[in-house]
């Protein structure tokens, strides 16, 4: 029994299981459940920026990839306050993408995010990182 349980928290994918699972029942018996994702998606910001500081301080150069995650998140949060806490209206035709302030809101989030995806594609494969473990590969394969 005690192995079991050992087992069991010695897994993080069990414990990150059970403590979501609570904090959706939790999140579900206070009536809070979009609250409980937009605090989240704050902690994950707010995690996002300290990592970035701590990378500079650490290493002395700034790292893209944190911070355009930071911003990804950013833009997420703000795109689902717009949709479920704001936007009350209806999209009948694609007209009213354009004449309703709050849907056309919407678009210029998403192509925000999609332009930060970009923006973080194109950090990660120009990291020094990506860029070092190629050249380290291409020199053991010749």
């Amino acid at each position: 029994m005690r192995k079991t349980l050992l087992n069991f928290f010695s897994d993080k994918l069990y414990i990150e299981l059970s403590i979501t699972a609570v904090l959706f029942l939790i999140a579900l018996a206070l009536d809070k459940l979009m609250d409980f994702i937009i605090y989240m998606l704050y902690f994950v910001i707010f995690l996002e920026i300290v990592r970035a500081v701590v990378n500079y301080v650490r290493e002395q150069r700034v790292s893209m990839t944190l911070l355009v995650d930071a911003f990804i998140i950013l833009a997420l949060r703000e795109f689902i306050v717009n949709v479920v806490k704001v936007n009350k209206e209806d999209l009948n035709t694609f007209e009213a993408l354009f004449s309703s302030p709050i849907n056309f809101n919407l678009m210029i989030l998403s192509g925000v995010i999609l332009f930060l995806m970009l923006i973080r594609y194109l950090s990660v494969k120009t990291s020094q990182r990506y860029l070092l473990n190629g050249k380290i590969e291409d020199k053991f394969l010749n």
